[in-house]
This record gives C-alpha cells, sequence and structure tokens, in this order.
C-alpha cells in the first residue's frame, strides 16, 4: 500500500486517466474529488461490503416461505415434492389449478385532448 500525504488542492494520479484530487479538509474528514474514464467503477468499501451482506441474507432459505406463499394463494399450489417425484416417475400429466382474481373494470377512458395552437405573434409590416 502506498501511503501519501497530500494537502488541499494537490492531485494524485493513477495511470494515465485517473486523478484524485484533495476538495476540502475538515477535522477528521476529508474530501476528495475523483476523475476517471466512464467505464472505471468507483465504489465506496463500505456499500459494496452492505450489498454483499444482504446479498448472502437473501440467499438464505426460509423454511416457512414456501407455506406463506400457498397460504396467500389459497392454496392453489397444493403439490409437494414427493406429489411431484411421484407424477413424474409413473409419467401422469400434472395441472395446477390458480384462482382467477376478481373481476376489475375497465378503467374510464381518458378526455380527449383538445389542440392547442400557437396564437399568432406580432406581425411586422414592411
Amino acid at each position: 500500500m502506498l501511503v501519501l500525504t497530500r494537502k488541499l488542492g494537490e492531485k494524485i494520479l493513477i495511470g494515465d486517466d485517473i486523478v484524485i484530487t484533495v476538495l476540502d479538509v475538515r477535522g477528521d474528514s476529508i474530501r476528495l474529488g475523483v476523475d476517471a474514464p466512464r467505464g472505471v467503477r468507483i465504489q465506496r468499501d463500505e456499500v459494496v461490503r452492505a450489498v454483499a451482506a444482504a446479498n448472502v441474507a437473501a440467499s438464505h432459505v426460509d423454511d416457512a416461505a414456501e407455506e406463506r406463499i400457498k397460504a396467500m394463494l389459497g392454496g392453489a399450489l397444493s403439490l409437494t415434492p414427493s406429489v411431484v417425484a411421484a407424477a413424474a416417475a409413473t409419467g401422469e400429466a400434472m395441472s395446477v389449478a390458480v384462482p382467477t382474481p376478481a373481476r376489475v373494470p375497465k378503467p374510464t377512458p381518458a378526455v380527449d385532448a383538445v389542440a392547442v395552437r400557437p396564437r399568432p405573434g406580432p406581425t411586422a409590416s414592411v
């Protein structure tokens, strides 16, 4: 790791096309400006770590989730893995009845748009 001391307004060059500038120093924090090509991803470490932790948490399987989904659908998906496996072993065709939602009225048609014509501007006489 390269450790540098920079003053306000001084720059650090990385390669030929990345420039880091010290913009402001206040107490125990500094503001940095990073000028880099569009293709270079610049991310804050704490944000990357938080997203990674959220992805790990989201990847855990909740055993009760399947039951909650079935309850929300009113039992329409009552196929258990053993039922699916038995049907697959015998070659039996399976169908799932999914309840249809209540009829929703069609939205009322919007009022026809009124054509607006620009006012004629002042005419100049020659």
